[in-house]
């Protein structure tokens, strides 16, 4: 990864960071979902995309979106690797709630050197996920492959397992905590309910959740939990088959 001295401006970082997210299936990101991404207008994202692709860090591809080249993507997984590794820290030795970590990140992932970075994840163990369960970037630049499977899209009474989840929504957060929805957590879609959402049986899987969900009856163990999960919510939970 590239050294401290030649550090990007926080724009910049924003921008490649969104691109990697929005490019992780394979496909360009376009304009107007960048724009969406970052709240900002399209004629500013055309100009910064132009003035990216003229740094090399993004391959631009008129009227279909941009990529990240080589060079972006390791800038791109720079940052994400300080704000995954500075939301672990402040979880587990500051003792910050996991709703609470994201906006902290986001504010101090922009001046934390990367050799404050590395103390930190060696004094850590050097932890491959973050709290919302998402795979941290190495020192290397590499990172381990992430689910795109989303709870919402998951096969009826197919046991899954929460792989992570969008860790930018505080409410959300503290609402899946109180009913379990966790990483590392088994769960159950068992019916789509039109108007209100996801019925969900949480429970097994070694996760310490459940405890605070509301109990709706059903199929499972004493310990199961059954849940509505909104569909906004679901979309925003990332499960891998059991």
């Amino acid at each position: 990864m590239s050294s401290d001295s030649k550090r990007l401006s926080r724009s910049v970082e924003d921008y490649l960071k969104a691109v990697f997210a929005l490019t992780r299936d394979g496909g360009p990101a376009s304009t107007s979902a960048l724009a969406e991404q970052l709240a900002v207008q399209p004629a500013s994202v055309t100009g910064m995309v132009k003035r990216l692709a003229g740094a090399g860090l993004l391959a631009h591809a008129p009227y279909r979106g941009v990529l990240l080249t080589e060079n972006g993507r390791r800038e791109a997984l720079r940052v994400i690797r300080r704000h995954r590794v500075l939301e672990t820290y402040l979880t587990e030795r500051l003792g910050y709630a996991w709703e609470d970590v994201h906006q902290e990140a986001e504010r101090l992932e922009h001046t934390a050197s990367d050799r404050l970075i590395d103390a930190m994840a060696h004094a850590l163990g050097d932890p491959s996920h973050d709290p919302h369960g998402s795979p941290i970037p190495t020192a290397r630049g590499e990172i381990e492959s992430a689910s795109r499977t989303t709870l919402a899209a998951a096969v009826l009474e197919e046991p899954h397992v929460i792989e992570s989840v969008r860790d930018d929504r505080a409410d959300d957060l503290r609402a899946m905590e109180a009913d379990g929805l966790v990483p590392g957590a088994a769960v159950t879609v068992l019916d789509r309910v039109p108007g209100r959402g996801l019925r969900v049986r949480v429970g097994g899987g070694g996760a310490d959740g459940g405890a605070g969900a509301e109990v709706e009856g059903g199929g499972g163990s004493e310990s199961d939990t059954t849940t509505m999960v909104p569909p906004a919510m679901a979309d925003r939970i990332f499960v891998t088959p059991r």
